[in-house]
């Protein structure tokens, strides 16, 4: 293990830098709470409750392009021009979702964002990766998901109070004036990070190979909520697009749960998958079927954020390095039990508080898993690959939000879902009743996941000491002795 270095993250070298990325990392943070809250008030002012699922996928759809994009950017020019570029973007979605007149127009806004946020995370990574020593990078992850406390726990209190007394665009339209204070800390400290490598070009074989895949789930998830014969031609086109291209673009033996890197990687999409599909769908039942306000609703999930971080940072105590795997199949056995009590609450005896306790759980669960995985992608992976191998990470947490919200839109609708009622205002105040199963759809087939996720922890130690993993691709080897300083994550 490396000897702990002289300073902190917060000591004089890096202090600027890291709150720099707190900063940038609270944003996207506050921004996440606040869309969780106001989007039952979105699908009711948009009329598109239909389109529901495709508020949060698209996000994430168009991140799967940027950040591939972002990979190789980094790797080849430095991660200063896409965080920079990623932010401008991602602002620049909050205005289009934020003047939405159509719940079509807020999903390309909310797409708009995903360039930016694929963009930002990426980067977000390689610039820790050169920054910090490796025996900082665990507290570097601890300090990213304390980066998530504060807006959890003021973001659905702010974005349920202006929904109801300002109007649900300002949730969004106010966010983007609050980049200049993260760009104006960080980058100082950005423009003291050495130069790339080389000066070879960008990988445009990655570069499609996302294109195609992001290209492949946007119209999958067309083709899913159409539910006619119409909807043949544009699955077996996405499918077509999108099955070779994520095969090739992830770590070889990513989808069998190869041994090593291939499995971190894979774990990391189940997870962050089955638990988003779960969250975006709280709000909404719990103002349709209990009928809380949305204020409410959206606390209800600020004890997972809290948690969160809290697990994050039990991972970060060295004593518990030796059980890193371990720690991240507790976690997703901890996000399995949470998401099977959600569904409680559809029974009108049990108090809706138990959802609140319920995400503390899946919070401190998602704290160990995500952030223990992040450090062994730091150990598995060589300094040249940092972008690349970043990106597939995120991609993979990308594709798995993609594919278990679609996957959750597509069983709400068919359950019945698609007919609920937000109510006659923003503020749901005596909600009709809306479709029970279709929510308890929802949350057992995301426990299910959870669940499988927790085998594939069993399966994250490479079989031997000096055992190569594999880059995305498989085009190489790298021995794990060897370990190379990719970056730490963005998010929580």
């Amino acid at each position: 293990m490396a000897a702990a270095p002289a300073e902190g993250v917060l000591g004089r070298t890096y202090r600027a830098l890291t709150l720099g990325i707190i900063s940038v990392v609270s944003l996207i943070a506050f921004e996440a709470s606040a869309v969780n809250t106001a989007m039952p008030a979105v699908g009711h002012a948009l009329d598109g409750i239909e389109l529901y699922a495709f508020a949060f996928s698209a996000y994430f759809t168009a991140s799967l392009f940027a950040m591939a994009l972002s990979g190789e950017w980094c790797d080849r020019g430095g991660p200063l021009a896409p965080l920079f570029t990623g932010i401008a973007t991602f602002g620049a979605g909050l205005v289009v979702a934020g003047c939405a007149q159509q719940m079509w127009l807020f999903v390309v806004g909310r797409g708009v964002q995903g360039i930016g946020g694929g963009l930002v995370i990426v980067a977000l990574y390689v610039v820790v990766s050169r920054a910090y020593p490796e025996a900082l990078r665990p507290s570097v992850l601890a300090s990213f998901s304390a980066a998530w406390v504060l807006p959890v726990i003021v973001g659905p209190l702010v974005a349920g109070t202006v929904t109801e007394h300002l109007g649900w665009r300002w949730v969004f339209l106010s966010i983007p004036v609050l980049v200049l204070l993260p760009l104006t800390v960080m980058l100082p400290a950005l423009r003291k990070l050495p130069p790339r490598r080389d000066d070879e070009g960008m990988d445009r074989r990655r570069i499609l190979l996302a294109l195609a895949v992001a290209a492949g789930a946007g119209l999958l998830q067309y083709a899913a909520q159409r539910r006619d014969w119409v909807a043949v031609l544009p699955a077996v086109v996405g499918l077509v697009l999108l099955v070779p291209a994520i095969v090739r673009l992830l770590p070889k033996g990513t989808f069998r749960a190869a041994r090593g890197l291939p499995s971190v990687v894979l774990i990391r999409g189940l997870a962050a998958g089955s638990l988003l599909a779960a969250e975006s769908f709280i709000p909404l039942m719990l103002v349709t079927e209990r009928g809380l306000s949305t204020t409410l609703a959206g606390l209800s999930l600020t004890g997972g954020g809290l948690t969160w971080a809290l697990g994050s940072y039990t991972q970060s105590r060295p004593r518990l390095e030796p059980y890193r795997e371990r720690i991240m199949g507790i976690g997703l056995l901890l996000i399995t039990a949470a998401i099977l009590i959600v569904p409680l609450v559809l029974f009108g005896g049990v108090p809706v508080w138990i959802v609140a306790v319920a995400w503390v759980v899946a919070g401190y669960g998602m704290g160990l898993n995500i952030s223990s995985g992040s450090v062994l992608l730091l150990k598995l992976s060589p300094p040249e690959d940092a972008g690349s191998n970043s990106a597939s990470l995120q991609v993979s947490d990308a594709l798995g939000n993609i594919t278990f919200v679609g996957l959750s839109g597509l069983l709400f609708s068919a359950f019945g879902g698609a007919s609920v009622d937000t109510g006659g205002t923003p503020d749901v105040t005596d909600a009709a009743s809306g479709q029970p199963a279709a929510f308890a759809a929802v949350f057992v087939a995301m426990a299910a996941v959870a669940l499988t996720g927790s085998w594939v922890a069993t399966r994250l130690k490479p079989a031997g000491s000096g055992l190569a993993t594999v880059p995305p691709g498989g085009a190489k080897t790298v021995s794990a002795a060897h370990p190379g300083t990719p970056s730490a994550p963005a998010e929580r």
